[in-house]
């Protein structure tokens, strides 16, 4: 994935979690004696993606002070700060502006969850130079704290549906952009992945990939999931627990 890059969305307030937290932003909450944070950095950085971007907001100082100290070997981070709340959507395109980079698609993911995945099964689907954007499906058999992915034979996304109880496949909030997609997204801001981008990308025929698959995931966005962090980095990623 030599041509792929990421960034990675930090800038949200972890509301939930604040309190557990204190003076810290979500996605620096010390994990196996590493930011979370910093896990996604490497687990990325072994399946060859060496340029990564953190989108960075509430408390943003924190998280451009350790890795500007603590940088991680072999990866170029870069820290881009939004100023207000932009969205998901938002702080993304905010990102893209602030580096000189255009590779050939860019991964977009959270800062406060993981997926065991194999990001070159997304990359795969770039061959079609029809699809402007993949979207990473998690399968779940309970999708009411989520909403469902709702796609086809082909695994061309339709539409989004609603929470509902059962078993569905999920969006695990990781997308692969191929760069001249971006230009299509809409302009406003603050601007949502969920509410605005894909809407308009779904109007203007773009094609749509999901990629489903069945593996472990982690969210530490609430008090339940946080303390889950530890076992979860231990039983995923022992390969990254020695210094990279």
């Amino acid at each position: 994935m030599n041509d792929i890059a990421a960034v990675i969305l930090a800038g949200g307030y972890g509301t939930r979690v604040k309190h557990l937290l204190p003076n810290i932003p979500k996605p620096m909450a010390s994990v196996v004696n590493k930011p979370f944070l910093e896990w996604i950095i490497r687990y990325l950085k072994q399946q060859g993606i060496k340029q990564q971007i953190l989108s960075t907001g509430h408390l943003g100082e924190v998280i451009e002070e350790h890795f500007n100290t603590d940088q991680v070997k072999g990866v170029d981070i870069y820290c881009c700060r939004e100023n207000e709340p932009l969205g998901t959507a938002g702080g993304f395109i905010n990102a893209v502006q602030q580096v000189s980079l255009s590779p050939k698609a860019w991964l977009v993911m959270n800062g406060d969850s993981l997926i065991v995945a194999n990001f070159q099964e997304l990359e795969n689907y770039l061959e079609d130079k029809e699809v402007g954007c993949v979207i990473l499906g998690v399968s779940v058999n309970d999708a009411s704290r989520y909403g469902s992915l709702v796609f086809d034979q082909s695994n061309t996304l339709l539409n989004f549906a609603e929470k509902k109880v059962g078993q569905g496949v999920i969006n695990g909030g990781v997308y692969l952009f191929r760069h001249e997609t971006l230009k299509q997204f809409p302009s406003q801001f603050p601007l949502s992945f969920e509410y605005d981008v894909f809407p308009t990308l779904l109007k203007k025929k773009i094609k749509i990939k999901v990629h489903p698959i069945e593996a472990p995931f982690l969210d530490i966005g609430t008090p339940e999931t946080l303390p889950q962090a530890a076992a979860f980095i231990q039983e995923n990623f022992t390969n990254l627990l020695e210094p990279c």
